[in-house]
């Protein structure tokens, strides 16, 4: 499969919905745009990221680690976006260190707010982009910010459409909140994970 070069056009929120961020990633050679939804802590760390001429008086975890790879002379190479499944992406940096080449499994939005800092490149496989790309045209009347926001809210209304499972709980039993806890888990949603989880307890309370 053949890789696609992204760039980060930037982040952008839902004025539709308070908290919610995504980044923007734009195909080099192409007018695609790949929104992925991330949380606020990891906005914050990419933004920072962007601007160069912001310096947090303390390092966050993102300027933490590159601190500690290059203490430790640990490149990071490149960040390979190379799975989407259910709306989660998967990403993989390949690192170096002594010419030894390895590949560690992140979240996207931490992989990506590293590459920043290592100015690593960032790739997706074609058919992710296929699958999840957006093309969107506006006249000229329209800003960028209006299109990132159109972005971001359509983004958001196919992952997040209301179901049983948003609404309560209560009518599912034990086994089958256990059930959904792992796969909440495993698709790292950990905001469903946690009310799930409350539900759990509120029962094992009793």
């Amino acid at each position: 499969m053949s890789l696609v070069k992204l760039n980060i056009k930037g982040i952008s929120y839902s004025q539709t919905q308070n908290g919610a961020y995504a980044l923007i990633l734009n195909e080099v050679d192409g007018e695609r745009k790949l929104p992925i939804v991330i949380g606020a802590f990891e906005a914050q760390s990419i933004a920072i990221a962007l601007e160069k001429e912001i310096k947090p008086p303390r390092p966050l975890t993102h300027d933490l680690f590159k601190s500690f790879a290059d203490r430790f002379e640990i490149v990071v190479k490149q960040v390979i976006i190379h799975k989407l499944v259910d709306g989660v992406f998967y990403s993989s940096i390949i690192c170096e260190r002594d010419k030894i080449e390895e590949i560690i499994d992140a979240r996207t939005s931490d992989a990506i707010a590293l590459a920043l800092r290592f100015n690593a490149p960032i790739f997706t496989y074609k058919n992710i982009l296929d699958k999840a790309g957006i093309y969107l045209k506006f006249s000229p009347k329209e800003d960028e910010q209006q299109e990132e926001s159109i972005i971001v809210d359509e983004v958001l209304s196919n992952e997040d459409k209301p179901s049983k499972s948003d609404t309560s709980y209560r009518t599912y039993s034990l086994q089958e909140l256990y059930t959904m806890l792992d796969g909440a888990v495993a698709n790292e949603d950990y905001e469903k994970a946690a009310k799930i989880r409350d539900e759990i307890s509120k029962r094992e309370e009793k």
